[in-house]
């Protein structure tokens, strides 16, 4: 379900002059541990039909080579080629289905205190956190078949982490929105109160009394004679 249609929202600091909101960890609007949530049931849908679409080149260049190197290369009759054929037909859909309904019931997140978290994989499940101060910008893709059910992908830049980027496919467009505010919105509140503790910080010792910093005059001249 990869978006033709883009938005991309990106972190930034509030103008001058603007009301600023300083987000802290015992006045987070987020829940401590929240529960995680599934893909919408159009999702399943919309996931189905792109996994059947993408299985159809596979079906037609399977035929064409059956047909290449068994009819025409003579190792096989029209019969069986054709049998061949209706076998495939039935088990790469089949397949396809299958795995997009499991990979939609294997797929889930959640949004918290800690920042948005993401559970998925079919053999082997992975659970990704991307923390509210990595966030550096937001974007929302949805294509042609997103946009026919009503869904969108959420594409999440992250600094300083392995991964530079991560989606999430099969919101619906308006939870994708709220959740792309909500994480840039909290992103800047996080720089925000980073900003606002640097400056609150209080000096150094040697910067606020720059003569205690420098040691005395300990030259030969300056000694008294006994």
């Amino acid at each position: 379900m990869s978006g033709a249609g883009h938005e991309s929202f990106a972190t930034q600091a509030a103008p001058a002059g603007a009301p600023s909101q300083v987000a802290v960890p015992d006045g987070s609007s987020f829940a401590a541990d929240a529960p995680f949530e599934p893909l919408p049931r159009r999702a399943l849908l919309a996931m189905r039909l792109s996994a059947l679409l993408g299985a159809l080149p596979l079906l037609l260049g399977a035929g064409v080579l059956l047909l290449l190197v068994g009819v025409v290369g003579g190792e096989l009759a029209l019969a069986h080629y054709l049998l061949l054929v209706l076998l495939l037909a039935c088990v790469l859909p089949a397949g396809a289905w299958l795995l997009a309904g499991a990979r939609w019931r294997r797929t889930s997140w959640r949004l918290d205190r800690d920042g948005l978290c993401i559970r998925r994989g079919l053999v082997w499940r992975s659970e990704t956190l991307v923390p509210h101060s990595r966030v550096q910008h937001v974007d929302i893709n949805h294509g042609p078949i997103d946009r026919r059910f009503g869904l969108a992908a959420l594409k999440v830049h992250t600094a300083g982490t392995q991964l530079s980027a991560v989606s999430l496919d099969g919101l619906l467009r308006e939870r994708a929105e709220a959740l792309r505010d909500d994480l840039v919105r909290d992103s800047e509140g996080d720089a925000a109160a980073a900003q606002h503790q640097g400056d609150a910080a209080p000096p150094h010792p040697a910067a606020a009394h720059p003569d205690a910093a420098q040691p005395r005059d300990a030259s030969p001249g300056a000694q008294r004679d006994d």
